[in-house]
């Protein structure tokens, strides 16, 4: 996670990654009603851009990441806003056990398509969730393996909509329901491309 710790600093420098974080946390609230009192998990928060615009709308909120130079971005930005339902926390879920809280809503903004084992953060999400809790992840469309452009590699292409609900409902998720939150518009070799960013809403029973 090395190349996010050195992009940490200049994060929140790029319009279009602001505006998408806002742009689905309209889709979220489109989709469930979010409450003062609800207990949420963002993993693989990176600089908190999502759960900033949703600190309002919940209740305590842990940011949860591998990076810590993203952490430390983070942490700066809540201490200067002065919010005090956030809290930052170093958490790789891939190989750590998994934390004793839980939370009645996990989410996630572009972060499923960089875990290899998809199945078994699905499985992870579902265990750390109370009872009744509801898992949503903003995620790539299948797509050709230009969206990044950056040099990032070992990822995910995105992901066929009928596929991730079928691992979703094998990790104990029913409910799964997918719309279109949001569609990210990219220059790839002086070529205006669109990525689709779907929402899924999973429940828990």
């Amino acid at each position: 996670m090395t190349n996010f710790d050195e992009r940490a600093k200049d994060w929140d420098s790029d319009p279009k990654k602001v505006e998408r974080a806002y742009a689905v946390a309209e889709a979220i609230r489109r989709t469930i009603p979010l409450t003062a009192d609800m207990s949420a998990l963002e993993y693989g928060c990176g600089t908190g851009l999502l759960s900033f615009a949703l600190q309002a709308d919940l209740g305590p909120i842990t940011l949860a990441d591998t990076s810590q130079g993203m952490l430390d971005v983070l942490a700066e930005k809540i201490a200067a806003a002065g919010v005090t339902n956030m809290r930052p926390v170093k958490l790789d879920l891939a190989a750590e056990p998994l934390p004793a809280e839980r939370y009645q809503l996990t989410y996630s903004l572009l972060t499923l398509h960089h875990i290899h084992d998809t199945q078994d953060i699905l499985r992870k999400f579902h265990a750390l969730l109370e009872p009744g809790g509801i898992l949503l992840v903003a995620d790539l469309d299948k797509e050709d393996g230009t969206f990044h452009t950056d040099g990032t590699t070992d990822v995910h292409l995105g992901f066929e909509r009928a596929e991730l609900q079928r691992q979703a409902e094998a990790a104990g998720f029913s409910e799964v329901a997918f719309t279109t939150a949001v569609v990210l518009h990219k220059k790839v070799d002086d070529v205006e491309k669109d990525f689709p960013l779907f929402l899924m809403v999973a429940h828990k029973k």
